[in-house]
This record gives structure tokens, C-alpha cells and sequence, in this order.
């Protein structure tokens, strides 16, 4: 098999699989179309921002996209939640504020990036190990599906900057840890072997930490191993049972090995794992092409 191909093995068995796909488009529909080269729109700016140069993409940028998208009924709705300040307490009513304004652009406007955007200003406000590892993950899970080098860039500085937050509050934090490794292999910020040092630091310390395991599987895939990966994969199989990922990132890699039975086994394990009728068709069908 061609380097070129097991390059992108992992991003195909993970994402156009469907299983991440398909959870983001139920909650947010598909993704508009970007343009790179729009100019940073100016406007108040808290001090998140990580990139200044022309053609790159700031929050400013980004909210400021997401804002041309609503309509009438959607723009009051959202002016009411900015301007829902008083007097009295602050910094609790800027949290609830947050909090309200992300659930604004998840389940009205349907937009992933201010949804992401909001949901981390509040954890940065709150402070919290929890709230940062949760912010920290919305954002490296939907990077790996970024095709936009400018806001997968953004998106990777926001991931790094709250995993870092988390591990200040707990420097033991190993899952922020893998995390913040998996934000530099994925993320472009660094050389891949510098967030793939992170993740082997865990791992070494943890055989047994599945999360490591896993991001280090799908690192071999990225460098052209693919039984190396199949051998960390088969590791958090035996880990984690229901870990539908790895299984269908398992199934997937035999089936391109032309290991038909072993991939149809791995792809039957998936089966009493998976709820979405699309993606349960597009196994079934995997293992009856397999089958003949």
C-alpha cells in the first residue's frame, strides 16, 4: 500500500467512517464553505487570540462569520444574551452569560466555532480541571476534521492553550496530557514528534492508559506503520471492548490489508455498538462485499 495512503487511513477510518461526522452534523448541520483570505474583523478582543498576521484566522474572524449567518429573530435573540449584564455580581452573571450564549449557537444557530468558542470562555472563567479538559477536547476532536489550515490552526491554539490551563491546575492530568500531545500531532503547532513525545511520556508511565494507546496507534497510521498501529489498536481493543473507534479504525485497516475474515470480525464487533442507521449500513455493507 502506497505511503500517500496510509497517510490519511486514520482520518478516513475515524471521520468519514461517520462516527464523529455524523454526530457533528445531527448537532450542527454541514459546515458552510470558508474563505481564508478574509480580513480579521475587529472588534473587543480578550486577549485568546493567537494569530494577528493578514489572511490568518482570529476570533474576531470568527465570530464575526458566524454573526453574517443569522437571521433577523437570531440576532436579537443574541444582542438580548450580550447585553444580559447588570449590576451585582459579575463574574457569576458573565458565566451564566457564557453558558447561555454557547447553548445559543449550538442548538439555535446550529455553529460549531462560537459554540466551541463560548463553551471555553466560560471553563476559562470557571477555572476548573473538568471545564478546560472538556473545552480542551471539543476543540481537538473537531480539528482532526478541519480542512481549513487557517482555522484548523485556530483551533489548535485553542485546544493547546486550555489542555495547558488544565494541566496548571493538575499537572497528573495524564488525559490532558495525551490531549495536548494529540492537539500538536494534529494541530500543525509543532513538530508531530514533540506531541507525540507527550502522549509516550503517559503511555510509558501507563501501559494500561487506553486514551495514550489509541493516540499513539493512530500517530503510526499518520507515519506509514500500520502494524505498529494495529498492534496499539488491538491493546485498547482488549482495554476497551466498546471503544468503536479503534474497532472500526481495526476493521478498516484489514480490510485494506485484504485480510478479509479479520476485518469482518472486527467489523461485526461494531455492530451491538452502533445506534446510527447510516453508519450500521455502511458496516453491514463493508462485511457482505467482504463476504463474497
Amino acid at each position: 500500500m502506497k505511503k500517500t495512503q496510509w497517510t490519511v487511513l486514520g482520518i478516513v477510518a475515524l471521520l468519514t467512517t461517520g462516527l464523529y461526522l455524523l454526530t457533528q452534523a445531527q448537532i450542527f448541520g454541514d459546515k458552510a464553505p470558508k474563505t481564508t483570505s478574509e480580513s480579521t474583523v475587529h472588534g473587543p478582543n480578550d486577549g485568546h487570540d493567537h494569530a494577528a498576521e493578514a489572511g490568518t484566522v482570529t476570533t474576531d474572524t470568527v465570530l464575526a462569520r458566524s454573526l453574517r449567518r443569522l437571521n433577523d429573530r437570531q440576532r436579537t435573540r443574541l444582542s438580548l444574551l450580550q447585553n444580559s449584564i447588570s449590576r451585582g455580581d459579575i463574574q457569576e452573571q458573565k458565566l451564566h452569560q457564557f453558558h447561555q450564549l454557547s447553548a445559543f449557537w449550538r442548538d439555535s444557530a446550529r455553529l460549531f466555532e462560537p459554540f466551541a468558542w463560548y463553551t471555553a470562555e466560560a471553563a476559562r472563567l470557571e477555572n476548573s480541571e473538568k471545564s478546560l479538559t472538556f473545552a480542551a477536547r471539543l476543540f481537538l476532536d473537531n480539528l482532526r476534521q478541519e480542512e481549513d489550515p487557517a482555522l484548523k490552526q485556530w483551533k489548535a491554539s485553542q485546544a493547546k492553550d486550555l489542555f495547558e490551563r488544565s494541566l496548571t491546575r493538575n499537572p497528573s492530568n495524564d488525559s490532558a496530557q495525551v490531549g495536548l500531545g494529540a492537539t500538536y500531532l494534529y494541530g500543525g503547532l509543532a513538530s508531530p514528534m514533540e506531541g507525540i513525545t507527550k502522549i509516550r511520556a503517559v503511555a510509558d508511565r501507563d501501559s494500561t492508559f487506553a486514551y495514550a494507546q489509541q493516540v499513539l496507534g493512530e500517530a503510526s497510521l499518520l507515519s506509514n506503520q500500520p502494524d505498529r498501529a494495529v498492534e496499539r489498536f488491538q491493546r485498547v481493543a482488549r482495554l476497551q471492548p466498546g471503544n468503536l473507534q479503534v474497532l472500526l479504525l481495526l476493521a478498516d485497516i484489514e480490510e485494506r490489508r485484504g485480510n478479509k475474515a479479520v476485518a469482518k470480525g472486527w467489523y461485526g464487533k461494531t455492530l451491538p455498538l452502533i445506534d446510527n442507521q447510516g453508519l450500521r449500513k455502511e458496516v453491514e455493507k463493508r462485511m457482505a462485499e467482504l463476504s463474497k
